[in-house]
This record gives structure tokens, sequence and C-alpha cells, in this order.
């Protein structure tokens, strides 16, 4: 990973490959691809236009992301992250996460927040476990109907985690190497709802939405993409049980915090939070799409 320089995006060929980029990542004609004129100007105002260039030169992969202001806070919001196929679980993806945390902290931005699906462990383990984030904002159909391959026939659904990026839990997490879960944080918590196979496919049981406890598990399948690809019927019914469960729990105070992997399967583990009265709403924004992160 040291073989490749990540800087910003400088001439106007350097901002079109990112939009060719884009399209060869998600598909010619992809609707959501952010044009040249947004990635420069978002670099004038704050935000975050950077390539990942192997040692020939070559565009590798790309993030991008915007800056504001929120409840006069500044937070950035991570729009989208990408990388060849070939170097997809190559870790250029968290070295691209890294790059943009550093560059913000040297700004004296400490808030980054994105979306992701709920359903998609792989990215569950990276954001919570990995970089250190927590969830307590879920979100119905964030992004509508999309053309997105990733997307359609289940719906947009997302968290909206908060990566603090100069807190004690992302600085062991990420900059320390002693990523998550939380060892024996799942001990004693209850599971909302039962996993059953049928038909070589997990399905969800009917939740319980009146558990009384401070830490609770929410099963999801170990690739949704895959039950999707299976039965379209059963990812609905993943997506319907698991949204009654995290917008009720969320709701109600709690914020997912940890990804446990189990056998085939995976949990997250919400955990009640403090109360804290000094915090607004939470940002909504542009999901970041990310092949690194399989959202």
């Amino acid at each position: 990973m040291s073989d490749f320089t990540i800087r910003p995006f400088a001439s106007i060929d350097e901002f079109k490959e990112c939009v060719l980029f884009q399209e060869q990542t998600w598909g010619e004609g992809f609707s959501e691809r952010v044009a040249l004129a947004i990635l420069k100007v978002s670099q004038r105002l704050g935000g975050i236009a950077s390539g990942a260039y192997d040692p020939s030169g070559n565009l590798a992969g790309f993030v991008f992301g915007m800056t504001g202001v929120q409840d006069d806070e500044i937070v950035h919001w991570s729009d989208m992250l990408a990388v060849r196929p070939e170097l997809r679980d190559s870790g250029l993806g968290t070295l691209l996460k890294t790059y943009q945390r550093d560059e913000l902290l040297s700004r004296g931005i400490t808030s980054m927040r994105w979306t992701f699906d709920p359903l998609e462990a792989k990215n569950a383990h990276i954001n919570f476990n990995k970089l250190g984030a927590v969830a307590d904002e879920y979100v119905q159909d964030m992004y509508g109907r999309t053309d997105s391959p990733l997307h359609m026939g289940i719906g947009t659904d997302r968290f909206v985690p908060t990566w603090t990026m100069d807190s004690s839990r992302v600085i062991e997490r990420l900059v320390d190497g002693r990523p998550g879960p939380e060892p024996g944080g799942d001990e004693g918590a209850e599971r909302v709802f039962a996993v059953r196979h049928e038909g070589g496919l997990p399905l969800p049981g009917p939740p319980d939405l009146e558990i009384d406890a401070d830490r609770l598990l929410v099963p999801v399948p170990d690739s949704i993409q895959a039950v999707r690809d299976t039965s379209e019927e059963a990812a609905l019914r993943w997506r319907a049980v698991t949204h009654s469960v995290l917008s009720t729990y969320l709701d109600r105070g709690f914020e997912a915090r940890e990804f446990y992997k189990r056998d085939g399967s995976g949990e997250h583990l919400l955990v009640r939070r403090e109360p804290h009265p000094s915090k607004g709403p939470s940002v909504q924004g542009l999901e970041e799409r990310s092949h690194e992160r399989n959202t």
C-alpha cells in the first residue's frame, strides 16, 4: 500500500478521469455520479476530492466528500470512495479513509458522517469495528429509488454513522490497529429476533419491539446481495424486519456500536446511550458508495 500516492485532483484531466472512474465502477450512465464542477468546487470550500495513484501514475481509487456546518459544528460528509476491482479488499480503501481523516484533522475538523446499509455485513464490520464509528440515526428510503445495481429492489434504508475522528475509540481501532468488536460486549445482550433457514436461505423471525434491556443484538445475513439474488422476497423480508427493529430502538435512545461476525451471518450490537442534551439532529446527505465497502 505504500506504493500509492494519495493527493488532491489538480488538473481538469484528473477531474475528468475521476468522473470516468465513477462510471467504470458503478456502470455507464450512472445517474448519481459527481460532476467535474462539483468535485472541483468542493475543494475550494473545504471538501476533499483526491485520488490514489500507483507508481505508473494510474488512478487506482478516489475519495470525495463535502464540508459544511450543522448545528454550529463543522462536519464533513463523506460521499464516495472507490477502488479498482483488482484492489478491493487490499486495504487501499482504508488507506484512503485514513488519508481523509488526516486531512480533516489537520484543518481542525473532527466529525465525519456518511451512510451505509445496515444489511451489509461487510460494511458494518469496517465502519463499526475497524473505523470506530457509531450510529444513532436510521433513515428510511434515504435515496428513494435508484438505478444502482446494489440498491435495486430492496430500498435504500440507511444508518447515518458519526465518526469522531479524534476520539480514543477511533485512535485505538484505526491508528493503533486494535479493531473491535469489544470483547464480551455481546454477553447478556438480548436477541431481538431469531433467524431460521428455509430453502437454504436465512430468514428473520418476528421481532420483539418491547424488550427492556440496555444491550440488544440485531441479526443480519452474511450477504444481503446473495439473499436478494436468490429471492427478492426474502431480501424484502430482511428489510422490513430490520427497519421495524432499528427505527424503533434507535428512536428509544439506542445506538449501533459494534458488529459481531457469526458463522454465516452477523449481528449489530445496540447499546442504550447516555443522554446528550446538547446533541442536535444528524446531518442527512449523500451516501458514501464504496466498493471497498461494497455499499
